[in-house]
């Protein structure tokens, strides 16, 4: 990253400016109350804004109405309603107990708000992946200040609206812009940063948050891959793949990447992943159900990718690419060098593959970087609990797919090249909360072992140290 202009600069320095003049006063006035009715608003909003949205995301990428509802804007009112339903119990301390060293002490873990927090959206999901993180940070305390992303203008901008309308700027703001505004942002010194995004772009942002230095999140992405094992149901496999890899045309972080299908299940299930694409989106490039890719430089590189993998012998069936209309395409026998199986896609072109052996199975899932998600698909749930066993992955589905990241009891987040943090319900709250440590002295016996060390004062250390763990 480079050096932001100078209005970027001075847009940013201001919006940190305003929040953080707040911070000591939020800590005594930003309560549970204040806090759940934050949440209410923001709620009341989405559903009075229910059809700006949908438009927006119509324009930027052509998204139909229910797949909004299903993947945006229901995403962020269900994390709305479990977490006004339950943070009088996340806000309250947690009680220690004490160890035989500590005897005479009272020990507990209070919730306490970072202060001033940044999220950087991203494009693929710019509604939920903005709103959602900040559902967590308000819940938490904190004030905020969102950057969506400049790759779809017409719902940033709603965005931008929308919360506007909703929130004192001291408390939450939006900073439209491209990079030289998230360089800008980088630069002041939040108590916490929260990114999703491309890895490339994440090792940047944490590099930039280090010079303060400032706790981040990173939700990354990867080569998801989707196991399909001998004792699959081939047909219900073939459902959920077609879902969570088309869904948003495949523009999901947590998108099966590939799928791997047990040599015996291979033909099955590629006839019926290809009856599963037909039912759901037609044979055309232009289903009104699924979505464009966002720009026409995404869609070059997906038909560059497809025409390479194409070269290389890989067979696919079905309309080829016209422009930003991709249509969902199964792709056999894509060469192992190509772009297609050595990067994630982002796209709904799915390339597929057999195995036939499970340790060289797990030997090959375990030889790349740890992808965001893992999914298996069989009757038999000890293969599944095996594989999920041998490897490594942010989160892991089985006879599913992507509804991992819907249950707000369950923490959302990467490992190692996919990301690290955690997000969703109180894990979301916990990543934007300092867990503060207060001990409290009553009636402590601990000031017998202070010095000067006399012999009786040695022989009580040693048995402290001994007994008193």
């Amino acid at each position: 990253m480079t050096g932001p202009p100078p209005d970027a600069k001075a847009r940013a320095a201001a919006a940190f400016a305003l929040q953080a003049a707040g911070r000591d006063a939020r800590r005594l006035t930003f309560g549970l109350a204040a806090r759940r009715k934050a949440l209410g608003d923001l709620a009341r909003a989405l559903r009075d804004r229910e059809r700006d949205i949908i438009t927006a995301l119509d324009a930027d990428f052509g998204k139909p109405a229910p797949e909004v509802l299903l993947t945006e804007i229901l995403p962020v009112a269900h994390e709305i309603r479990h977490a006004r339903r339950n943070l009088a119990r996340w806000m309250r301390a947690r009680r220690a107990r004490p160890t035989l060293a500590l005897l005479g002490t009272r020990a507990r873990i209070e919730m306490q708000p970072k202060g001033t927090c940044l999220i950087i959206a991203p494009w693929n999901y710019p509604l939920n992946l903005c709103l959602g993180p900040l559902v967590s940070c308000l819940a938490a305390g904190n004030a905020a200040v969102l950057k969506p992303s400049e790759l779809t203008p017409t719902t940033s901008a709603l965005v931008a609206r929308i919360v506007a309308e909703v929130f004192d700027p001291a408390l939450v703001t939006v900073c439209e812009g491209g990079r030289e505004m998230a360089e800008a942002l980088l630069d002041q010194p939040f108590d916490h940063v929260f990114f999703t995004g491309g890895t490339t772009v994440g090792r940047a942002v944490m590099a930039r948050a280090a010079q303060h230095p400032t706790p981040v999140t990173l939700e990354l992405g990867g080569k998801s891959p989707c196991i399909v094992g001998p004792g699959a149901d081939v047909a219900a496999a073939a459902r959920w793949i077609t879902f969570g890899k088309f869904a948003n045309a495949g523009q999901t972080c947590i998108a099966p990447d590939h799928v791997l299908v047990h040599d015996s299940q291979r033909a099955a299930l590629v006839a019926a992943l290809r009856a599963s694409v037909v039912a759901a989106y037609g044979t055309g490039a232009a289903s009104p159900n699924l979505a464009r890719i966002v720009t026409d430089t995404h869609a070059v590189r997906l038909a560059d990718w497809l025409a390479e993998a194409q070269a290389g012998g890989a067979r696919t069936t079905g309309p080829p690419p016209a422009g930003r209309a991709v249509p969902p395409l199964i792709v056999e026998d894509a060469p192992p060098e190509s772009h297609l199986m050595q990067e994630e896609i982002f796209g709904p072109l799915l390339p597929v593959e057999s195995w036939s052996d499970e340790g060289a199975l797990v030997a090959r899932l375990n030889g790349g970087p740890v992808p965001l998600s893992l999914y298996v698909f069989d009757r038999d749930r000890i293969f599944a609990r095996r594989v999920i066993a041998a490897t490594s992955s942010g989160s892991a589905g089985v006879n599913l797919t992507v509804a991992q990241f819907s249950h707000p009891g369950l923490p959302f987040g990467g490992m190692g090249a996919s990301g690290f943090g955690v997000a969703h319900g109180e894990h979301g709250f916990r990543t934007f909360s300092h867990e503060r440590a207060v001990l409290e002295n009553r009636f402590s016996p601990l000031p017998l072992l202070f010095a000067p060390w006399r012999r009786t004062t040695r022989r009580l250390i040693e048995w402290a140290a001994r007994w008193g763990g």
